[in-house]
């Protein structure tokens, strides 16, 4: 007896250290994202790139990725998720010296008619190196948090993460505008890539001390995609895989073409386009930890409830008007807001509607038909705003409208079809209004105070 509460103390100080650690990988990872990933597009571009093959990085992104991550899935089975993790994190690391060399051959003059093609080439390996140890990290950090704080947990982390963000993608938006004045735009970029580069390999090394509790697989525990899709009407974590490969379809259509519309039609820098559209992941860190607190205390399901009211609105939002001020503090805001407490709710809720053991096939497939339906939405956008031609209207804007009356159509139809698994609290408007106007305390002061002190984000 002793013995046994001596190794459940052991095992309980290592996954504490543990999410200490998930929370400086998440910074570096929030770094790695901030200075290289968000600049995927703007590079694209940079590089000559098309309209459509722009809105094709989104596509790529759609097929690879969830395909990685059912391949991934699927090595579960054979090997720990830690090295699953290890290996292919150090692989997209070494992803970023191809790009890099990309840019230098574009900054010389050399075969650059060819090179937006070889870039989506390599941009695909590292959408594959990306997504592969996903349901391996998604099954692991789900052991090591426990479920009765993993709102607040998830909330905090990912606050401290849209920190970084906020913090980084500014800073990286001035080099690239003084390089861009200097005529030496891709010089710019290949300093922010190799940045990205070390902080990747930073992720790499966080992985390396983590405790990777054990999984125990049993022959049950196994089921195919087909058998999912089979299934996938009977139960409510199925119909809510639908709801959300058909609401990333809906979405998909439009969201890749905003960096079209903020650099190619409104002409904006680099910083304008940055200050855009990080506005929302800083204004998403106040109701962050509320969203948490929220989902806690009335359940996952009333979080997406919330915010899918909202979201079918945004895309129309961006082309009401072209002011900086009203892009930042409406559409951007708006959009960062909700998309917080949909994106920590829906994660959430796949715990709640999964067991431990078939996690890892579960997000995997999850990714998958979500992946599907980001494919097919960011296809359809591409072909769009290529083909499409109407005199009434820009086809820009006619997309956005297309792309949010899909939206309010699948929220509407689908989503009344989802449960909440877990008991909560009844839900009152009355009660909710209270918690906003407790809960929304610390101000943002305080809550800076609170991101400066690490030891906060990791205390049960």
């Amino acid at each position: 007896m002793v013995i046994k509460k001596q190794e459940s103390k052991r095992i309980q100080t290592l996954k504490h250290k543990s999410r200490r650690q998930s929370i400086k990988e998440g910074i570096f990872a929030s770094a790695n994202f901030s200075i290289g990933e968000r600049y995927f597009s703007p590079f694209a571009i940079a590089i000559n790139a098309s309209n459509s093959m722009v809105a094709m990085l989104g596509s790529i992104t759609g097929l690879l990725g969830p395909i990685s991550q059912l391949f991934g899935s699927k090595l579960i089975e054979k090997k720990s998720r830690k090295k699953i993790v290890l290996r292919n994190v150090l692989l997209q690391a070494l992803m970023w010296l191809p790009i890099i060399i990309i840019a230098l051959l574009f900054q010389f003059g050399i075969i650059t008619k060819i090179l937006p093609l070889v870039f989506l080439f390599f941009f695909s390996f590292y959408v594959i190196f990306s997504n592969i140890p996903h349901p391996a990290w998604f099954s692991w950090i789900g052991d090591i948090v426990d479920e009765n704080f993993r709102g607040k947990w998830f909330s905090k982390r990912t606050l401290l993460k849209g920190f970084v963000s906020v913090v980084l993608a500014l800073c990286s938006a001035f080099i690239l505008d003084y390089f861009k004045k200097q005529n030496l735009a891709i010089i710019g970029f290949i300093v922010l890539f190799s940045l990205a580069m070390v902080c990747e390999l930073m992720v790499w090394k966080s992985f390396k001390k983590q405790y990777e509790p054990k999984l125990k697989l049993k022959k049950g525990d196994y089921f195919s995609f087909w058998d999912f899709l089979k299934n996938i009407k009977k139960n409510n974590f199925g119909k809510f895989t639908i709801f959300r490969g058909l609401l990333a379809f809906s979405i998909s259509i439009s969201s890749p073409l905003v960096v079209i519309y903020l650099l190619r039609y409104l002409n904006f820098n680099y910083v304008t386009y940055i200050l855009i559209t990080i506005s929302g992941t800083f204004f998403s860190l106040i109701f962050l930890e509320l969203w948490g607190k929220i989902a806690d205390k009335y359940g996952n399901y009333k979080v997406i409830v919330l915010t899918t009211l909202i979201i079918p609105f945004v895309p129309i939002l961006w082309i009401l008007s072209d002011s900086i001020i009203y892009l930042i503090f409406i559409p951007s805001m708006i959009s960062g807001i909700v998309w917080a407490g949909f994106s920590l709710a829906c994660g959430n809720l796949i715990y709640d509607n999964v067991s431990s053991q078939k996690r890892g096939l579960a997000i995997s497939y999850y990714t998958m038909v979500v992946g599907i339906g980001i494919f097919l939405g960011a296809g359809l956008g591409a072909l769009l705003i290529k083909f499409l031609t109407i005199k009434i209207i820009e086809p820009l804007f006619a997309i956005f409208i297309f792309g949010s009356i899909l939206r309010m159509c699948v929220v509407y139809v689908l989503l009344p079809r989802v449960k909440e698994i877990k008991k909560h609290k009844k839900f009152k408007g009355r009660a909710l209004r209270k918690m906003l106007l407790k809960e929304t305390r610390p101000t943002i002061i305080e809550e800076a105070h609170e991101i400066m002190s690490i030891k906060k984000y990791v205390r049960e």
